[in-house]
């Protein structure tokens, strides 16, 4: 071994000495049992045991030099990462456990950004961003490790929902260190020192409790259960949102169910004192009423229902004598598609000059009579009979499902036309002679025609030009005066058109709803003039019946049991034919309609008729004989084809809306929809135009925020309520 000089080896007498110090008061024993180690981790021999008393005395010392006096305590192998430099300061005044000294050399790290990890039994010294990726420890319930080292620990949650407490610990663990959440099973997985995994293993118990007690079912012997449920909230919450029989309603911490069949209340609270206090005002308001047993009068305002209708059947089923209902139905207006008018004058449709809803009149007759003006049931019957048709009532007047229908009606046309035809026209004879011989062809009508061509250049009119097309023609110089001598017409004609309509409509179960888009068009069906009196003035007139041209799409939905909705459809889809307008009969229109019977399921598509169409026409006009020679035949004939292809379909998907919240999503989704169709359709930013934008609907804003008022658009007082479910956040799980 090479000898070192005697000037190298004071410099690291500062290093040695503390190290040397700590070995030389540390007894011999046998080795220790760490508690946060491995069973099976590999040991050395000559280590401490767990109640060997040590005195560290470390000042400054470099920091590999104390690792490896620990992993001399210890009997552990400790690997330290090339990144991990520096001095430490760890020392004792009086003599502690090993175990002591381990947390304390822990800390000390803590202190320096460095952190102790284990690996298969190793342990390793690393900088503490990278403590997170090799941590090798992972535990699942309660936290056993101690001190400052980093190791993965994952909390199983029984009630609350782990995303919303990433918010709350996130701010709790080292930036260096990790907190993830997984819904699915709802567990929190956090990686940190153990001593801080203690801590928030504490608050999340404290945090994971359930949200509400247990359901209490309350019977009621005199009060209504429905009635009772709304009272309750309010009283017991200060004020809520009026509740909808068979619906819970809900304040805060406290939620009612009202369940008509058993007159009984179900009720869930935030505590235990809070479901008392509940059943305390609950038995208090269970009295009877001041009528007592033999009657009383009773006034039930319905809330879906329509209270003349439901009376009718109440009083039917209860054997209440048979009282007329004045004016609870109304007739709806005609069905026909327009209304003569006199003179052309006037305007609308039937359907739209007539009233949306007439006013009904009370009924009449019974123990249950209806007031239509607030839609509510005046009762007049003892206790026992009040409750069973309340009972019934709670039943009968629940929110209906409504029915939304998509409508897709397609249409293509595909036109394709060729015409080829030769004419000619010549002259035998010479100048001065009486008699000449003329000759030639001639197909077609009016400008098509070359004889009407040769006329129309004599003359010098331009009334008649050429068809459409290629026109090749050969004049000759006949007394000075220019004609068609020949005439060949080359002519192809594609045509096609792509029509798609859209309708959509919302409509009640087993009430009828009908949209209407088009035009409403006067047709004449009469007029008159008294010319042929004497001395009277004259005074013509005509009688005018307007109809409507357009789309029209009626439907009747019946929803049944598991979302099959059986549906009565009518769809027409008219249109006026552009070159009968100046008709002297009057325009002719277009007609295609169906009108079905289907069953379909929540949400699937389904066709409802349609028709395919094609035509072919074949046309020759030719010169016996001439024209069937070959080749030369072409000169002495006119040929023309025409294909035509139409197809016509009808689709309709219907979707259930049975809540609230669905039919606000709806709306959403269609308000977004047209919104963001009206910003891509802006103007075009012009310096020398005034004009550079056009309206726009205002953006929805999140729950508690007013919206904007823009002139002439739907204002925030009246948006707002319509859209709060679908803003709303969702239910926890």
């Amino acid at each position: 071994m090479t000898a070192r000089s005697p000037r190298s080896a004071p410099p690291r007498l500062p290093l040695l000495l503390p190290l040397l110090l700590a070995l030389l008061m540390l007894p011999g024993g046998m080795p220790l049992a760490q508690e946060a180690s491995k069973p099976g981790a590999a040991r050395r021999s000559g280590g401490l045991t767990g109640g060997t008393p040590v005195t560290v005395n470390f000042i400054n010392a470099d920091l590999e030099a104390v690792t490896r006096a620990m992993a001399a305590m210890l009997d552990r192998q400790i690997l330290v990462d090339p990144r991990v430099k520096g001095v430490i300061t760890l020392y004792s005044e009086q003599p502690i456990p090993v175990r002591e000294a381990w947390l304390q050399y822990l800390a000390a790290l803590r202190g320096l950004g460095f952190t102790v990890v284990e690996t298969a039994g190793l342990l390793k010294v690393l900088p503490e961003p990278d403590a997170k990726l090799q941590a090798g420890i992972v535990s699942v319930g309660e936290v056993r490790a101690r001190g400052d080292q980093v190791l993965t620990q994952i909390f199983r949650l029984s009630h609350e929902n782990p995303n919303n407490l990433v918010a709350v610990l996130r701010p709790l663990i080292s930036p260096n260190n990790t907190i993830n959440a997984n819904p699915g099973n709802s567990t929190l997985v956090i990686t940190d020192y153990a001593d801080n995994l203690t801590r928030i293993g504490k608050i999340i118990a404290a945090l994971d409790q359930p949200a509400a007690t247990d359901v209490e079912v309350v019977p009621l012997k005199h009060a209504i259960a429905s009635d009772l449920a709304t009272l309750v909230l309010k009283l017991g919450e200060g004020g809520g949102p009026a509740g909808v029989p068979g619906l819970p309603v809900a304040g805060a911490g406290v939620s009612v169910l009202a369940d008509a069949r058993s007159n009984s209340l179900i009720i869930r609270a935030a505590n235990p004192t809070r479901l008392a206090s509940v059943r305390t005002l609950i038995d208090r308001l269970d009295r009877p009423g001041l009528g007592g047993p033999a009657g009383q009068i009773n006034v039930v305002y319905l809330k879906n229902a329509d209270a003349t209708k439901l009376a009718a059947v109440l009083r039917a089923a209860f054997g209440g004598g048979g009282g007329s209902s004045g004016g609870g139905s109304f007739s709806s207006p005609s069905s026909s598609t327009g209304i003569g008018l006199a003179g052309g004058a006037g305007g609308g449709s039937a359907v739209a000059t007539t009233p949306v809803s007439q006013s009904a009149q009370p009924s009449t007759g019974g123990f249950i009579q209806a007031d239509p003006a607030t839609n509510s049931l005046v009762i007049s019957a003892a206790e026992p009979l009040y409750r069973q048709i309340r009972s019934v009532i709670d039943q009968l007047d629940g929110r209906r499902a409504q029915v939304f229908v998509e409508s897709m009606i397609v249409e293509m046309d595909a036109n394709k036309a060729a015409e080829l035809g030769f004419q000619w026209q010549g002259l035998l004879g010479n100048n001065g002679n009486r008699f000449g011989l003329a000759a030639g062809t001639n197909f077609g009508g009016a400008a098509n025609n070359i004889l009407n061509l040769s006329v129309a250049g004599a003359s010098g009119t331009t009334t008649a030009l050429p068809g459409t097309g290629l026109n090749l023609g050969l004049l000759q110089r006949v007394n000075g005066t220019y004609t068609l001598g020949a005439l060949a017409r080359f002519l192809e004609n594609v045509s096609g058109t792509n029509i798609l309509s859209t309708p959509n409509l919302v409509a009640l179960d087993n009430e009828e709803a009908k949209i209407v888009v088009g035009q409403n068009v006067p047709f004449v069906t009469g007029s008159f003039t008294n010319t042929g009196t004497s001395g009277s003035t004259v005074n013509p007139f005509q009688t005018v019946e307007r109809k409507d041209v357009g789309l029209t799409l009626k439907i009747k939905p019946q929803i049944g049991e598991g979302g099959v909705i059986r549906m009565t459809v009518f769809q027409e889809n008219s249109s006026v034919v552009g070159t009968t307008l100046t008709n002297t009969n009057g325009p002719t229109t277009n007609k295609n309609s169906v009108e079905t019977t289907i069953v379909a399921d929540d949400g699937q598509i389904m066709v409802l008729g349609g028709q395919m169409k094609e035509e072919y026409t074949d046309g020759e006009n030719k010169v016996p004989l001439l024209g069937d020679l070959p080749m030369v035949g072409n000169l002495f004939k006119n040929s023309s084809r025409e294909r035509k292809k139409s197809v016509m379909l009808v689709f309709l998907r219907p979707v259930v809306i049975r809540d609230a919240q669905a039919a606000s999503n709806l709306s959403l989704d269609r308000y977004e929809a047209i919104r963001a169709q009206q910003r891509n359709e802006q103007p075009m930013q012009k310096m020398l135009m005034p004009i550079n934008e056009s309206p726009v609907l205002p953006a929805v804003p999140p729950m508690g925020l007013p919206l904007p008022v823009t002139p002439g658009l739907m204002t925030a007082p009246a948006l707002a309520p319509a859209l709060a479910p679908a803003l709303a956040p969702a239910p926890k799980n």
